[in-house]
């Protein structure tokens, strides 16, 4: 029976995690995080209708040892224990001694194209080590890659996100958030380098079914990895929205006090900021959604452009950052993932695979071609 240790397998995406690998016959879900008592009481909470077996145990993804890795003999490890852009590598090191595949569901820039400083090691000991298996750059480097083909020049990608108001993203993930507030960062556009700023660059996204969201520039590791894999590429952006207008219109409040330096610690605003949303959650939907945007020109030189959307209902938008992962350790465990090295999660799956692993929730796609 192949093991799979989820770390953070409790919080708010790994949880997600830890439940739809518990689906599958064959597998040991290890369900695993700091807090025992978390981590045993979601393993008795998926035991009453898996069918794999469901443990748990006691890892610290910061503190973990090759060693602690072998005892629990996994095949892959999932860390879902973010937020990344504080985390160092000694987990991944952690797995690549212990010969076990290491997967993570970072989306933090710096951290997910910095994976290859590993990649040596992982190469010479014959594992699999993959950053970003999530909704970025997992999901948005596959949809990119399925219609760029459908083009003779691929000039500008635009990828947004926008999560419904009900979803509780949890502290670490709103630090997280709040932490990108109103910092610059370094964005290929129009061909040449631009300075944007976290939760700035205003504008409206209609999402199909949803309407119309606030949208703002974040910083992603779309940001570098489109550009090298499409060099012709002359503006790669993306950007996240909040469902309900106002949060999201004090979110770039506080951009600019940030950018004035005003405010030097938006992330100690987290615990009270995260307890008015949960407060005020019925202002929101359950719906969220998620597009990529191709433009560029076709054979005969006339522009057009592709736009693929995601749409998430009854509560579900959740399990989008989690299926990549999913994925990846499948395939891992039954021999068939990626070849032996450290990579960022880039096209390693298609979307008509995505689709396949989400076919029983409330997830829709659609595609429009102009």
């Amino acid at each position: 029976m192949s093991r799979i240790l989820v770390i953070g397998g409790y919080g708010a995406f790994g949880a997600r995690v830890s439940e739809r690998l518990a689906h599958e016959p064959g597998l040991e879900v290890i369900v695993a995080g700091r807090r025992e008592d978390a981590a045993a009481a979601y393993a008795a909470q998926l035991a009453r209708a898996a069918r794999a077996r469901i443990t748990h145990a006691v890892v610290d993804a910061a503190r973990a040892t090759p060693e602690q890795v072998r005892e629990l003999s996994a095949s892959v490890l999932i860390n879902a224990s973010g937020p990344f852009q504080a985390q160092s590598y000694s987990l991944a090191r952690a797995c690549i001694r212990a010969r076990c595949h290491y997967v993570d569901l970072a989306d933090a820039r710096a951290f997910v194209t910095g994976i290859t400083q590993v990649d040596r090691e992982a190469r010479a000991a014959s594992v699999s080590v993959i950053s970003g298996a999530s909704s970025v750059p997992g999901l948005s480097s596959a949809v990119v890659k399925a219609y760029a083909g459908e083009l003779a020049t691929l000039d500008a990608v635009d990828i947004g996100i926008s999560p419904g108001n009900g979803f509780d993203p949890g502290l670490a993930t709103t630090e997280s958030i709040l932490g990108a507030v109103g910092r610059p960062f370094n964005v290929l556009s129009g061909g040449g380098r631009e300075t944007v700023y976290g939760w700035q660059g205003l504008r409206r996204h209609r999402f199909p079914q949803l309407g119309a969201r606030w949208m703002s520039n974040v910083e992603v590791p779309d940001l570098d990895l489109l550009p090298a894999r499409y060099p012709g590429l002359q503006t790669a952006r993306f950007s996240a929205g909040v469902e309900v207008g106002m949060f999201h219109l004090a979110l770039w409040g506080l951009s600019w006090l940030v950018r004035a330096g005003v405010l030097r610690d938006p992330g100690r605003l987290a615990a009270p900021l995260l307890g008015a949303k949960r407060r005020l959650r019925f202002l929101g939907s359950d719906a969220g959604g998620m597009f990529v945007a191709l433009h560029g020109r076709d054979a005969q030189g006339e522009p057009r452009s592709i736009e693929w959307t995601l749409i998430a209902r009854s509560g579900d938008g959740p399990y989008v950052p989690a299926i990549a992962s999913v994925i990846l350790a499948k395939r891992l465990v039954a021999g068939s993932g990626p070849q032996p090295g450290a990579q960022p999660c880039f096209a390693l799956f298609t979307p008509a695979d995505f689709a396949a692993e989400v076919s029983d929730l409330d997830i829709t796609f659609s595609v429009q071609r102009q």
